[in-house]
Formats: C-alpha cells, sequence, structure tokens
C-alpha cells in the first residue's frame, strides 16, 4: 500500500474503503437502474411479440386431415388460451431463475427447449461477433491513427471517404454484394485462376498508391516507397496468375521467417525505435526462438491439437518475454511487449503455412467451390477427422459474415479514433514534450495514443453487445444459425419466447458491458474516480 506524504496506514485504508464503497454503491445503483428498464422493456416486447400475428396462422391455411389436432397441440404447447399477463408472468418467473443458474426460458411452438436453442445459437453468433470486433478494433484504431497522423493528406482523404462509405451502407446491401463477389465470382474465378495484365498494372498502381500516402514525408520519400511497392505487387501478382497459386498456395517456413524477422523489426520500431540496438537484438532473438519451437515441433503440427497450439504459442511468448527482460536493457518493458507481439505474429504465420498446405485438399472435398455463401460449415464435410481440414471449412464459412459486420464497425472506430487522436495532439503537453525534443515516435506512441483511446474504451466495451443485437441482418443474409435466426424464427412464428430468450442475453449483454466500460473509463482516466 502506497502512502502520501504526510498520510498515515490507518487514513489510506478509510480511503481505500471509501473508493471501495463508492464503487459497490454505484455498481448496485446502476443494476437496480437497468433491472427496472429491462423489465418493463419486456413487458412491451412481449406485447408487441403476441400481436404481431396469428400463431394459428399456417395451421388455419393447412390441409392437413388431422388439422385440429395440430391446432390444439400448438394451443396447449404455447398456453394461447391463457392470458398474456398469464403467459407474460410464466416467462417471467423461468428467467428470474437465472439468477442462481437454472434459466428456463420454456418451449417453443415445436415444443422444443429454448435453452437449448439458445446455446447453439450464443456459440454461433459470439463466434462470429468475436472475431468481428478483434478485427474492426485493430484495424479500426490503426486507421484512425494513421490518418490523424496523415491529416489532410491523400491518404487521410481516401480512408475518409472509405469509411463514410462503409458507414452509409446499408449492411444488407454490403452483405449482398459480398456474397455476389467475394463467393460467387470469385469461386468462378477459381476454375482458371489467371489475372490480366491490364488487372495486374491496376492493383499494383492501387497498392502503390496506398503505400506512399502511408510512409508519407517529402515528394523524394513519396515517389520511392511507391515506386517499391508497384514493382513489389507487380512481380507478386505475375507470380501468382502464372503458377496459378491460388489453386494450391504454398507459404513455406522461408515466409514464415520473412514474416516473423519483418514483426520483430516492426515492434520494436513503434515500442521502443530502431535507435534501440538493444532492443532490436532482443526481438529478432525472439523472432529466432519462436521459429525454433515453432520448427522443432512441425512435425506434430501436421495433426495437432488446439492444446497443442496454444501450448506452443505460450511456449514462443514466455520465451519472448525472458529474452525480454534479461537483454531489453534500459527498455525492458517496452522490449518485452515487442517480443511478445512478435511471437504472436510468428504463430499466426505459422497457422497460415499449415492453412494453405491443406488448401487444395479442402477445395476438393467442398466441389471446387470452397467460398460459402451459407451456413457455419459445410453440411456431412467429409474432412472431418483432419484438423486442419475443418478449420479451413470453419474460416471459409467465418469469412463474408466476419467481412460484413468488421466493416459496419470499421468505418466508426476509424472516425472516433482520429477525431480523438487529432484533439490530444493538439493538447499543450504534446506541445511540450516536442519541444524538449523527444522523437514523434515517443510523443504519438507513449503520450498521444494512450490518451486518445480513453474515449475509445466505452465504444469498444459497448459495441459488442451492440454488436450482438445488430448480426441479425447478417446471419440472416449468410444462413447462419445464431441469435439472428433465434429472434427470427420467433417473430415468424408469433412466438414470444424465443423472442425474449433473444432479449434477456442481449440486453444482459447491453448492461454488463456498459457497466465494465464506465468502469474501465474510471480506472483509465484518474479524473474520473476524483
Amino acid at each position: 500500500m502506497l502512502l502520501r506524504p504526510g498520510q498515515s496506514t490507518k487514513q489510506c485504508s478509510r480511503t481505500v474503503g471509501k473508493k471501495i464503497r463508492l464503487v459497490f454503491k454505484f455498481i448496485i445503483k446502476r443494476l437496480g437502474i437497468s433491472a427496472l428498464v429491462m423489465l418493463a422493456a419486456s413487458v412491451i416486447l412481449f406485447i408487441l411479440t403476441i400481436n404481431a400475428g396469428d400463431p394459428l396462422g399456417d395451421l388455419r391455411e393447412s390441409t392437413s386431415p388431422n388439422r385440429q389436432n395440430l391446432i390444439d397441440r400448438r394451443i396447449a404447447v404455447m398456453h394461447l388460451n391463457d392470458p398474456w399477463y398469464t403467459r407474460y408472468f410464466a416467462w417471467l418467473g423461468g428467467a428470474s431463475k437465472c439468477f442462481v443458474g437454472a434459466c428456463d426460458f420454456g418451449t417453443n411452438f415445436r415444443g422444443q427447449r429454448v435453452n437449448d436453442l439458445l446455446v447453439d445459437a450464443m456459440g454461433s453468433s459470439l463466434r462470429l461477433v468475436f472475431l468481428s470486433t478483434i478485427f474492426a478494433i485493430v484495424l479500426g484504431v490503426f486507421f484512425g491513427v494513421m490518418t490523424a497522423i496523415r491529416q489532410y493528406s491523400g491518404f487521410d482523404y481516401v480512408v475518409t471517404f472509405i469509411s463514410f462509405a462503409f458507414f452509409s451502407l446499408p449492411s444488407f446491401v454490403f452483405a449482398v454484394l459480398l456474397k455476389e463477389y467475394g463467393a460467387i465470382k470469385f469461386n468462378d474465378w477459381l476454375e482458371d485462376p489467371t489475372i490480366s495484365f491490364a488487372t495486374t498494372v491496376l492493383f499494383a498502381a492501387i497498392f502503390a498508391l496506398f503505400a506512399q500516402s502511408l510512409v508519407g514525408g517529402d515528394l523524394r520519400r513519396r515517389a520511392g516507397a511507391g515506386a517499391g511497392a508497384f514493382l513489389f505487387a507487380l512481380v507478386a501478382l505475375v507470380v501468382i496468375s502464372s503458377t496459378k497459386w491460388f489453386l494450391s498456395p504454398q507459404l513455406g517456413w522461408g515466409f514464415i521467417a520473412v514474416v516473423s524477422i519483418a514483426s520483430a523489426v516492426l515492434f520494436v520500431s513503434l515500442f521502443c525505435g530502431l535507435s534501440n540496438r538493444r532492443a532490436l537484438a532482443s526481438a529478432l532473438g525472439s523472432s529466432a526462438m519462436s521459429l525454433v519451437i515453432f520448427l522443432a515441433a512441425s512435425g506434430s503440427l501436421w495433426q495437432p491439437t488446439w492444446g497443442l497450439l496454444f501450448g506452443l504459442l505460450l511456449a514462443a511468448i514466455l520465451a519472448g518475454v525472458v529474452i525480454g527482460f534479461a537483454f531489453g536493457g534500459y527498455a525492458k518493458r517496452s522490449v518485452v511487449w515487442a517480443n511478445v507481439w512478435t511471437a504472436c505474429a510468428t504463430f499466426l504465420a505459422v497457422f497460415a503455412n499449415y492453412m494453405a498446405e491443406y488448401w487444395a485438399d479442402y477445395t476438393k472435398v467442398v466441389g471446387d467451390r470452397p467460398v460459402p455463401t451459407v451456413g457455419a460449415g459445410t453440411p456431412n464435410f467429409e474432412g472431418g477427422e483432419i484438423f486442419w481440414l475443418n478449420v479451413i471449412d470453419t474460416a471459409t464459412h467465418l469469412l463474408l459474415p466476419t467481412i460484413s459486420l468488421t466493416l459496419i464497425s470499421f468505418a466508426s472506430y476509424t472516425r472516433y479514433t482520429r477525431s480523438s487522436m487529432l484533439e490530444v495532439l493538439g493538447q499543450d503537453y504534446i506541445r511540450t514534450a516536442r519541444s524538449k525534443g523527444l522523437p514523434e515516435r515517443t510523443v504519438i506512441t507513449r503520450h498521444a495514443f494512450r490518451n486518445a483511446m480513453i474515449p475509445i474504451t466505452t465504444i469498444v466495451a459497448t459495441d459488442f453487445a451492440n454488436l450482438i443485437g445488430g448480426a441479425v441482418i447478417t446471419e440472416s443474409i449468410f444462413g447462419w444459425q445464431g441469435m439472428g435466426a433465434l429472434f427470427r424464427s420467433g417473430l415468424d412464428a408469433v412466438d414470444p419466447m424465443p423472442v425474449m430468450a433473444f432479449f434477456t442475453v442481449t440486453g444482459t449483454a447491453a448492461i454488463v458491458m456498459n457497466m465494465v466500460a464506465d468502469i474501465l473509463y474510471a480506472y483509465i482516466d484518474p479524473r474520473i474516480r476524483r
């Protein structure tokens, strides 16, 4: 326990106890208000759902000889002869059991337990939403920071245009375009994966423009970066087209080594600066150790388990931490972080390499159309006994809906990060740091970036909950049997039980994540704690 000057241990304990009581009081107050809001909203939603149509409409139009028996059974299952408030309190009684870990959301109109349906739907939706949130945060924050640093540059204008386009484009329109061009047209192209010379030059030019705008600097520097990027992209695309690389992609350990070394250099430049030779040597040593760890286990990686993969990742991270503390010099903390991210990048390169090795086999199994348009997995998948084929099957089914949800959130993260970063860069302490001669990298990463992320914290926490509820349209378009499908099935059948289960999960997630956001905000920003 750290004491302030002139502060006794007893006074410090009282201060800590007071802060704990305030936090506890805040949590109780928020939970109480949220519970009342949830209760009122549940009543309104229940009434709206049961009055949204005729739950017996499909049976009334049926020509089945036992139609009346089917009608009587549905009436009994859904308790349609009971008043709405009786049905509501029956649901509320089952939902209240969640406080003791024994939720009971009743049965749907077919007599299926909603609990079982909810568990399966939550697993699918959370997997999709989690990946989308991670990608949106990483990409949105990165491009937001870069546009703030390159304010009013061509790069800034292009990213701003793309962000507003994604933000304004309806999600269902973008999802349909993804299905058409990201799956159907791409699968057709894979029959003969060659790239015309005109298309090659066009993509190389676009890549060059992006690279030179990202590098920035004077005209000579940007021209050199653009020319190098153009030649690299041109050669790469020509090789990919001539070898028909997409039919049987190969990466190899040379690719893994290049990615690992490049990651070490990149993260050292971000965390420590390339002028710190000890940090660079430590990161390169961490890269070499990660390569040794994964290479030593290469024989087992042809048919691994998730436990083995994460065990190897943990070993690479621990090796990086040890090397950072042992040889990091005066900037040990920054070196450790650079080593950790280098180990993670090496792991991702290894993961991508083995997926590429099995791509041709997967294509044959699914009938030469590897990118699916619907579902969370291939029905009756024949390669289920092979680990990497299962991974590829899951990844390809996640690809399009993840991209759709990611780009929706990407626009928000980019604009919020840019705005917050520009506000921080205009503060007096940033000008003071620059006037003291600190490197621009240090000013950006250690002073500006950390403070700019304070308001983004609330967005990150709440966006996760919002995506669960907002994934209904995306899941419907891509045939994803998640929370959206559960909600839609309840509305179509005028069945309140699946709808209320969806409401309970999304409402609870919103309450929890908003509370987490408030607590994190107060923890990160000392001004709030005062």
